[in-house]
């Protein structure tokens, strides 16, 4: 596998001797001027980010200019470098073998500003079983004519958040705090009885109102890595998903996409996936229980739902799982403490003596 630093490298050279285009700038078509638009496919053999699907507003493109392709290439790398499925591949063996798979590797580039430039970045789950999308916020600096781009979880991205005209204040102020956190290690399972704090997270619907747990304790990709997700459908919440707390916003797959990721003061972020009428956010603010769509059955980043659900999903960064999903045995949200089954999807969660397991109704506690 490539190391980042080599890759960098690279680009660099590249740069320096001219093979380095710029990419094609795409043409907005979305309702939201912020929102992203249709996709471009980078084609130069040399770069990281041939055959990567480029998504970027033609307004950021033409501000970007010749400099468009090296962004892309340097954010291309490390979503490659960084991708469980890229793992000891070059970029071009990755996104060949991706394709194979009907897979695509997206790079959307939402705003820039001087020698500053943020979007979305991920990799798309197959769509032949119930799993989901990698992906990524990231923010990438210019200097001395390079691009150095970070994604969640890299020490690049907790620099640039600091640094950066494209994060605002109170976003500054619950992003760094989340990538910079270090928590003491704990153990995947722990003891019964250990219930870990989540700093106050609820489920994702309105407190005192009730959804169907249609899918216990699994990982996010429905196959390895920790259990860290819950599947809900159905119940007298009218089908709506809403925030496990407050924190900062962004739609992954842009406007109308179905896969919201919120990050919350205290070191932990939560994801929505398969949503439909969803609210569009690019680092937005959002209250506690804020609407971020119906449960339904998107795939804009692949994966499959057969009915209308939302996938959530519980994320930390800490010394050990830096910008992974995280284990869900033992801890606390929505009031229920949540257990992992003999198998995944079978675990039942347990509150004042109550277990409730897949098929029943739980209500959203506060307490």
């Amino acid at each position: 596998m490539l190391s980042r630093t080599s890759v960098r490298t690279a680009l660099a050279a590249l740069a320096v001797t001219g093979l380095l285009v710029a990419a094609p700038s795409a043409t907005a078509t979305s309702r939201d001027s912020s929102a992203t638009p249709s996709a471009t496919p980078a084609t130069t053999a040399q770069s990281p980010s041939a055959g990567v699907t480029v998504k970027m507003p033609s307004s950021v493109a033409d501000r970007l200019g010749t400099g468009r392709r090296a962004l892309v290439d340097a954010v291309s790398a490390d979503v490659l470098s960084r991708s469980h499925d890229a793992k000891g591949l070059t970029p071009k063996a990755a996104v060949d073998k991706l394709a194979d798979e009907g897979r695509k590797v997206v790079v959307d580039v939402r705003t820039v500003s001087r020698d500053w430039a943020r979007g979305v970045a991920y990799v798309e789950a197959p769509r032949t079983r119930h799993g989901e999308p990698e992906g990524w916020l990231y923010i990438a600096h210019r200097k001395d004519g390079r691009w150095v781009s970070g994604l969640e979880g890299d020490r690049e991205f907790a620099d640039h958040v600091a640094k950066s005209p494209l994060v605002g204040t109170a976003e500054r102020q619950t992003m760094t705090a989340y990538a910079q956190r270090r928590a003491t290690p704990q153990e995947q399972t722990p003891s019964v009885g250990t219930l870990a704090n989540t700093n106050g997270l609820l489920l994702p619907w309105m407190p005192d109102y009730y959804m169907t747990l249609t899918g216990g304790a699994h990982s996010h990709t429905g196959s390895t890595g920790y259990w860290s997700s819950l599947d809900f459908a159905g119940g007298n919440a009218s089908g709506r998903v809403r925030s496990s707390r407050e924190g900062t916003a962004t739609s992954m797959c842009g406007a109308g996409g179905g896969w919201t990721r919120v990050i919350h003061p205290g070191g932990f972020s939560t994801d929505y996936y398969h949503m439909w009428n969803t609210t569009y956010y690019n680092g937005t603010s959002i209250a506690r229980s804020a609407l971020l769509g119906n449960i339904g059955t998107d795939t804009c980043a692949g994966g499959s739902a057969t009915g209308a659900h939302v996938h959530w999903s519980l994320r930390t960064y800490d010394a050990n799982y830096n910008g992974q999903y995280t284990w869900l045995n033992g801890r606390t949200i929505g009031g229920w403490a949540w257990w992992n089954g003999s198998s995944q999807y079978t675990g039942c969660a347990t509150r004042l003596g109550v277990t409730a397991c897949p098929g029943t109704a739980i209500y959203n506690r506060v307490s």
